[in-house]
């Protein structure tokens, strides 16, 4: 189903503090490229639910028009979760990170930079590279050709639709590719253990990304689970619960705590 436009709602950030005990563990969560919270607001609710602290931001130029995503650029995204982060280690003694898409590369980022401290990862669909062709010309026909067709709302499930941008901003997709690229080169850096969410059936992040998570995560575990009933988008869609389940399990191990 295709893509809705966003409204003030969808962008909302979502921030909720765990009572104790298992809300001394901290779960930065990031939405991807042209997308908003409401992709991961019930993921993050789930992981609330489950007794943790969670915090969901609103990455810069998204939420609105493919426009202001467009006068944003990578650094700008990761700081959001940077931030976001560090707000969380003042409060947990134990701090996990999960994404979609490009919300995967950022958390991935924060674990490079952070090895000490950014506990687990969870990545659903992430982006580190493309097969495309195309994608290539993004540096250079962004000031000329300013959008393209619009990457959001794959989703199996029917009467589904993803909250995002209409169309993709070309300028900000040459910016995360540069994002890509210094994900990959650092990520034998990544030392906290991943579990990954991978779609059988994606049409917006092909092959080549778990392939160069496998070969660049040398230093960790990378543990996969191929989701076999969900699109790109999984965290809205039929394979949302095993995400969403899997998560919390491998959150409280990591942190040795038990449910609530």
């Amino acid at each position: 189903m295709p893509a809705t436009p966003p409204d003030a709602a969808d962008a909302a950030p979502f921030a909720a503090d765990g009572p104790g005990g298992a809300g001394s563990v901290g779960v930065v969560v990031s939405h991807g490229f042209t997308g908003t919270p409401a992709s991961m607001r019930p993921w993050a609710q789930h992981l609330a639910d489950a007794g943790f602290s969670v915090r969901l931001p609103l990455l810069p130029g998204h939420g609105a028009t493919w426009r202001e995503t467009n006068r944003t650029r990578w650094p700008q995204w990761y700081e959001a979760i940077e931030s976001t982060f560090a707000e969380l280690r003042e409060r947990c003694d134990t701090v996990l990170a999960m994404g979609l898409s490009m919300g995967g590369t950022l958390v991935t980022r924060l674990a490079e930079q952070h090895p000490e401290t950014v506990a687990g990862l969870v990545l659903v669909n992430p982006a580190y590279g493309t097969r495309r062709v195309d994608a290539k010309l993004a540096p250079y026909i962004g000031r000329l050709v300013r959008s393209r067709p619009s990457i959001g709302g794959d989703i199996k499930k029917p009467g589904v639709a993803e909250p995002a941008a209409d169309r993709t901003p070309v300028l900000a997709f040459a910016s995360l590719q540069q994002l890509w690229k210094a994900t990959v080169a650092d990520l034998p850096r990544v030392t906290a253990p991943v579990l990954l969410y991978r779609s059988r059936e994606d049409h917006v992040v092909d092959d080549l990304s778990v392939e160069l998570l496998h070969r660049g995560a040398v230093n960790t575990t990378v543990r996969e689970v191929v989701l076999e009933d969900s699109y790109h988008v999984a965290t809205l869609d039929n394979d949302a619960p095993t995400i969403f389940a899997g998560s919390v399990d491998f959150a409280r191990t990591i942190a040795g705590v038990g449910a609530p």
